[in-house]
C-alpha cells in the first residue's frame, strides 16, 4: 500500500507520519504508533482495553512464527470487514487504534 493510501485511510486523525520498519511500515500519530502495514494489510493497534472490540467485530490478531515455533501474538489486529467500506466506521477503528498507541508510548525525556 503506498503512503498516500494510507494518509487517505487515517485522515480523521489528521496528520500520520509513516516509517518503514522491519518489511512493512509503521504509521504513527501525535509521536505514536498506531498502526502496521505488513504485506499490503494495514494492522491496527490495540492494548488491553480496545482488544476485545477487535476481537468481537471478527478481526484477527497479528502473530508471527517464534524461534520456537509457536505463534507469537503482538498488539496489532485487522480492520474489522465492515469499516473497510464505512468512513465513520473506519474513523472509529483508527481513533481506537490512536487511543492504544498513546496509551502505550513511552515517556518523551524531559516529560512530566
Amino acid at each position: 500500500m503506498d503512503n498516500a493510501a494510507i494518509e487517505e485511510l487515517f485522515e480523521s486523525l489528521g496528520p500520520v507520519s509513516i516509517r518503514r520498519m522491519f518489511g512493512g511500515k509503521g504509521i504513527y500519530h501525535d509521536g505514536a504508533i498506531c498502526a502496521l502495514e505488513v504485506s499490503g494489510e494495514i494492522l491496527l493497534k490495540a492494548d488491553a482495553e480496545t482488544a476485545p472490540h477487535f476481537r468481537a467485530a471478527g478481526s484477527r490478531q497479528w502473530a508471527y512464527e517464534g524461534k520456537s515455533g509457536k505463534p507469537v501474538l503482538m498488539p496489532y489486529w485487522s480492520i474489522p470487514d465492515e469499516a473497510l467500506d464505512d468512513p465513520d466506521l473506519m474513523t472509529k477503528w483508527v481513533r481506537l487504534a490512536a487511543e492504544a498507541g498513546m496509551r502505550g508510548a513511552k515517556p518523551r525525556k524531559g516529560s512530566a
